[in-house]
């Protein structure tokens, strides 16, 4: 039997700001969506200033609920995708930090059974090819030029569940492992960088097409030396990641990023462990992280070593900087889904998976559907 839900303020695709609209839901899919009235046949009706939205989708998440991605354990896998579904994210790419290339491959592995089963829409490498003097909360020991034979032991690891890779394209042999990368289908992104602008620029020709969190881990941009910030920001190839928790990137630049860039932003976490925990010690990967007023750094260190962010407070921050409500909730839905390519999500439109958020006016989140089935 269908479920019908109706909202006064629902975000469809096509059309500017909320308006009111029903979706029609069978077999966890969305059948049908219209325009306007249906609010008397409805069996959920969202009203009284609340916002029917697609699941928000993470592209870039390490971790949350005290848990990471990069485990032996599955059932760490279980809780950081429950502790962000609470949260509205119904869609999550893994990402995993640099490791040994075989514990690396060990991890892909574990992640490829929730990349088939559903669970997961895919997997990052977020290292071990980055930069050592914008390594972040990476372990400088193990990082490494790209190669294409360490590629392919990752690719071979995930069989075609590994989506995203992020490099730093100044390294040798990097403008190879892009090109193999994309003909394998995966998605690449600069990040981790101290490319100067020709070189970002020549990762993008390559078949680059993704920002790593923008600003973070690279060369801040100069009048003489605007490095890879420019050439990413300002190409149209590019899709652009912004950690909005206001503490990565200044509130007033988020803002003025998504107004230059409103097609091509997507909001992302970078989330380890204790996102929707709490302050503590935890670890990502092997380095001991310390959360403190809920900002992660290393251990003694003034490094800033993921976040503890959700996608809801995300947009919630994004709005309280100026970002329309509109295009906020897009970045955080229908921007990442179509930066990965992924089909079936980040929109209320017929064909598409039954992953649906009702956020209070506050935008807090207070019902959760995925796949036609209300979790929360």
């Amino acid at each position: 039997m269908s479920t019908l839900v109706y909202s006064d303020r629902a975000l469809l695709p096509g059309q500017s700001g909320l308006s009111p609209a029903w979706v029609e839901i069978d077999a966890g899919r969305i059948v049908a969506t219209g325009a306007g009235a249906a609010r008397g046949q409805a069996d959920v009706v969202v009203d009284g200033g609340r916002v029917l939205t697609p699941g928000f989708v993470d592209v870039h998440s390490h971790g949350g609920g005290g848990a990471a991605f990069g485990t032996d354990d599955p059932r760490d896998v279980e809780t950081v995708l429950a502790t962000h579904r609470a949260h509205g994210t119904t869609t999550m790419i893994a990402s995993l930090v640099t490791a040994p290339l075989g514990e690396l491959a060990r991890q892909v592995a574990l992640l490829a059974e929730f990349v088939r089963d559903g669970r997961l829409a895919g997997i990052h490498l977020e290292g071990p090819w980055l930069s050592q003097q914008y390594k972040g909360a990476h372990e400088a020991r193990l990082l490494a030029d790209p190669t294409p034979e360490a590629l392919a032991v990752l690719l071979d690891a995930g069989e075609g569940c590994v989506r995203m890779v992020t490099l730093a394209p100044e390294r040798p042999g990097a403008l190879d492992t892009v090109r193999t990368a994309v003909a394998n289908g995966c998605v690449v992104a600069i990040g981790h960088t101290a490319a100067d602008i020709d070189q970002a620029t020549a990762a993008v020709d390559a078949g680059a097409t993704g920002a790593t969190h923008l600003f973070n881990a690279m060369p801040p941009m100069a009048h003489r030396a605007p490095g890879p910030v420019l050439a990413l920001w300002h190409d149209p190839r590019v899709w652009v990641e912004l950690i909005c928790d206001g503490i990565h990137v200044d509130r007033r630049l988020i803002a003025w990023v998504m107004a230059t860039a409103p097609e091509r932003t997507v909001l992302v976490t970078d989330a380890m462990a204790a996102a929707g925990s709490g302050d503590g010690d935890y670890l990502l990967g092997d380095l001991p992280v310390e959360v403190r007023d809920g900002v992660a750094r290393l251990a003694g260190q003034a490094t800033i070593a993921g976040s503890t962010l959700t996608l809801d407070r995300a947009v919630r921050v994004a709005v309280a900087a100026g970002v329309p409500v509109e295009q906020a909730l897009r970045s955080a839905c229908e921007h990442p889904a179509d930066y990965l390519s992924l089909p079936d999500v980040g929109r209320l439109a017929a064909g598409q998976r039954a992953d649906l958020v009702v956020l209070t006016p506050e935008l807090d989140v207070e019902r959760v559907m995925w796949r036609g089935e209300w979790v929360g």
